[in-house]
C-alpha cells in the first residue's frame, strides 16, 4: 500500500505530486496493540496460554461437549435467578480463535472465554480425567493449571477492559465511510479513556479481579505480602515491593503505558500537523472549530499548488465566516462530505474553500474497505471465470463494493429502463 516505488503510494504520486498518503488508521491500532502485548512479558505468556487452551478444546467433541456443558449451566443459572430471559438473550458460544492479521479477533477470544470460564474448566478437568493418552491429558493439566492461575485471571480482566475501550475505535475505522476528523476524535478518545483508567480505574478494576476470583473458587495471593521474584531466593530480591504494588505498576500500568506510547508514536508530525490543521474545517457545533489562520497554514504547507493565492483565501473564509451563522444551509452540518454538498447545492462564490474541503476528504484513514475489495475479487474471478475481460470485472466490482446502494434500487425498474430504449440487437448464445 505505502510502497515508495511500486506500491499504491507511488501509483497515485504518478497521477497526483502533491497527494498526502495517510497510513491505515486500523492497521496503525493494530501494530500498537501488537507492539504493547510484545514488549509486556506477562501480556506475552499470557497469549502464548490462552492460544494453547483454545486450541486443547478445538476438537468437535470438546466442542460438543462444551456447548453441552453451558446449556446446563444456563438453565441452572436462569433457575436461581442469576439471569434473565428474553428474546435472544443467553445464547450459547464458542471459545474463537486469535487471527493473526486482525487483532480484535482477540478481544473476542478473551471475551467468550469469560464467558465459558466455568465451562472450559469442566472440560479440561474430564480431558485430564479421561484423556485417550498421556499427551492429551498433559495438554489439558498444563492448560487447566494456567486457567486457574491468579496470573492469567488478572491478565484476562485487564486485557478484556483495555481491548474493550480499543475496539470500539478499531471497528470505527473499519467502517467504509470514516472521514479523517472523526477518525482523529476517536483516536483522542481512546487516548483519552486509556489515560483516565490508568490514573482512576486501579480502584475499581481491582475489586472485579477479587469478585472474578471468588465466584470461580480462585486462589487470590496476599496483596500485602512482598513480592518475591524468580524462584523467591533472598539472593535474587532486588526491589522491596508489595504483591499488589507489582501488579498495579508493573502489569496494570505497564500494558497500558505502553499502548498510549504506540498510539502516539504511530502518528508522525507531519501527519499530526496535517490533521489538526484539517481539523479547523469541522463544520460540528455551528463551526466551533472554525480558524481563518489554521485553514491558511494548511494550504500553505500541505498545499501551496492548490491553493496559490493565500489572500483570496483569507477574504473567502473571512466572508464565509461571516455567513455561515446567518445562513441556514451551513446551519447543523456534522461532517465534512455534508459541508462540500452544500458549497455545491448553493452555488457559493468559496471556490478555494471549497477545493480544500475537497482535498481534506481525500485524504484515506482506512484501508479497509480496499482490502476487503481485493479480497473479493478472487470470489468474483475465480478458476472457472478465469477469462473474464477487466471491464465486466470492474463492472461486478462496482456492484459489490457499493452493494448498500445496489440494495436499494429495483430490479423490475432497470429492466423498464432497457425496455423503454428501444429495440436493441443482442447476441444469443
Amino acid at each position: 500500500m505505502r510502497g515508495e516505488w511500486n506500491g499504491l503510494q507511488a501509483l497515485f504520486l504518478q497521477k497526483c505530486p502533491y497527494a498526502y498518503y495517510v497510513h491505515c488508521f486500523a492497521h496503525r491500532l493494530q501494530l500498537a496493540l501488537n507492539a504493547a502485548a510484545k514488549d509486556v512479558g506477562v501480556i506475552y505468556l499470557f497469549f502464548q496460554m490462552l492460544t494453547s487452551i483454545i486450541n486443547v478444546d478445538s476438537s468437535a467433541k470438546r466442542v460438543s461437549e462444551l456447548k453441552s456443558i453451558q446449556e446446563v449451566e444456563v438453565v441452572e443459572q436462569i433457575a436461581a435467578g442469576e439471569l434473565e430471559t428474553g428474546k435472544g438473550a443467553n445464547q450459547t458460544c464458542n471459545l474463537q480463535r486469535a487471527g493473526a492479521t486482525r487483532w480484535s479477533s482477540r478481544y473476542y477470544s478473551i471475551k467468550n472465554l469469560m464467558k465459558l470460564y466455568n465451562s472450559t474448566s469442566s472440560v479440561l478437568k474430564n480431558m485430564i480425567d479421561n484423556g485417550l493418552n498421556g499427551k492429551i491429558r498433559g495438554e489439558a493439566l498444563g492448560a487447566s493449571k494456567a486457567l486457574r492461575s491468579f496470573d492469567f485471571v488478572f491478565c484476562l480482566l485487564l486485557l478484556e477492559k483495555t481491548m474493550g475501550i480499543t475496539n470500539a475505535l478499531c471497528k470505527s475505522l473499519q467502517e467504509q465511510s470514516q472521514e479523517i476528523i472523526n477518525a482523529m476524535n476517536l483516536v483522542y478518545s481512546t487516548k483519552g479513556r486509556l489515560k483516565k483508567l490508568r490514573e482512576n480505574g486501579w480502584v475499581d478494576f481491582f475489586a472485579s479481579v477479587v469478585s472474578f476470583c471468588d465466584a470461580h473458587t480462585i486462589e487470590a495471593p496476599d496483596f500485602s505480602a512482598r513480592h518475591m521474584e524468580g524462584t523467591g531466593r533472598l539472593s535474587q530480591q532486588q526491589n522491596c515491593v508489595t504483591i499488589e504494588h507489582y501488579y498495579r505498576v508493573e502489569i496494570f500500568n505497564a500494558v497500558i503505558d505502553f499502548q498510549l506510547m504506540e498510539l502516539n508514536s504511530r502518528f508522525n508530525e507531519q501527519t499530526r500537523e496535517l490533521l489538526i490543521l484539517s481539523s479547523a474545517l469541522d463544520p460540528r457545533f455551528d463551526f466551533q472549530s472554525f480558524d481563518i489562520d489554521k485553514i491558511c497554514c494548511l494550504a500553505e504547507k500541505f498545499y501551496p499548488h492548490d491553493v496559490p493565492d493565500l489572500n483570496d483565501l483569507r477574504d473567502q473564509l473571512e466572508h464565509f465566516e461571516y455567513q455561515f451563522s446567518e445562513l441556514s444551509e451551513f446551519q447543523d452540518l456534522c461532517t465534512l462530505s455534508e459541508l462540500c454538498q452544500e458549497f455545491v447545492n448553493t452555488r457559493t462564490p468559496f471556490m478555494l474553500i471549497e477545493r480544500l474541503v475537497r482535498l481534506v476528504m481525500t485524504l484515506p484513514v482506512s484501508t479497509a474497505t480496499t482490502e476487503r475489495a481485493f479480497s473479493a475479487m478472487k470470489l468474483i474471478k475465480n478458476r472457472l471465470r478465469s477469462k473474464m475481460s477487466d471491464d465486466f470485472l470492474a463492472d461486478l466490482m462496482t456492484v459489490h463494493i457499493e452493494r448498500e446502494i445496489v440494495d436499494t434500487i429495483d430490479s423490475n425498474s432497470v429492466i423498464d429502463e432497457f425496455y423503454a430504449l428501444g429495440n436493441r440487437r443482442a447476441q444469443l448464445k
